[in-house]
């Protein structure tokens, strides 16, 4: 697990800047009016709702906005119809690429997507050519300040975690898609504060590049990143222990 740890430390170091956070409270707040949409208002009976309120929560949305957003899903407000689809491709060195896109203009998002990705040395595939090399699991990051790895791992595995993973400064929980609010409550339960919880996509094979290669693969992810209709982007980059984040 050590590839996606050390992504997710490259993850949050980007996400500081405010340029980054203002695209994260775009897309978080999005994805809480389709999850309202598609799966009703009610976070208790809603999963995929829950996990997009922790994360709006989690960079400091406004409460009067995560409830408009809701309100927008439900049909209780005007709000754009979108649409969810994936893109699959391949970027420098080989390295997969996993794209979920959330948009109200399908030509347009095609259009960026393809564009930036021919621009920084990528190509997309058709539709599988990687979705295969990925699972969707659920991830809750810990800070070594507030629990220790037994400790994670004891209440994590209790609560049907599937595996702990220990990288500088943070533990992660992995759990089943169907286990991830379980989990979550376990710690929440105790007081345990996490750093991040979410639903995400794993690579279950990982794919290795030279050092020197790994910030072009970068500078792609935070092109793609960048764009509007891209919710989330997804590689099987593996980065070395000792590249230089």
């Amino acid at each position: 697990m050590s590839g996606h740890s050390k992504w997710s430390t490259i993850k949050h170091k980007k996400a500081a800047n405010d340029k980054k956070r203002g695209k994260i409270f775009t897309k978080i707040i999005k994805e809480l009016t389709i999850s309202a949409k598609l799966g009703g208002s009610d976070p208790d009976s809603n999963p995929r709702l829950r996990t997009a309120m922790i994360k709006a929560k989690e960079v400091n949305i406004p409460k009067d906005t995560i409830e408009k957003a809701i309100k927008k899903g439900a049909g209780e407000l005007d709000s754009a119809n979108y649409e969810e689809f994936a893109y699959e491709g391949y970027g420098p060195e080989g390295v997969a690429f996993l794209m979920e896109i959330m948009t109200d203009n399908k030509n347009r998002a095609a259009s960026d997507v393809r564009s930036t990705m021919t621009k920084h040395g990528g190509n997309l595939g058709a539709n599988g050519c990687v979705a295969f090399m990925f699972d969707k699991k659920g991830i809750i990051v810990f800070n070594k300040d507030v629990i220790t790895e037994d400790k994670a791992m004891e209440i994590g595995i209790e609560a049907g975690a599937e595996d702990i993973s220990v990288e500088d400064n943070s533990i992660e929980v992995i759990t089943s898609v169907e286990n991830f609010a379980k989990v979550l409550n376990a710690f929440d339960n105790l007081n345990i504060k996490h750093e991040s919880a979410e639903i995400t996509m794993l690579p279950n094979t990982y794919q290795e590049v030279p050092n020197d290669k790994i910030d072009k693969i970068l500078a792609l992810i935070d092109k793609l990143e960048d764009l509007d209709d891209i919710q989330n982007v997804y590689t099987n980059l593996q980065i070395p222990d000792d590249y230089n984040v």
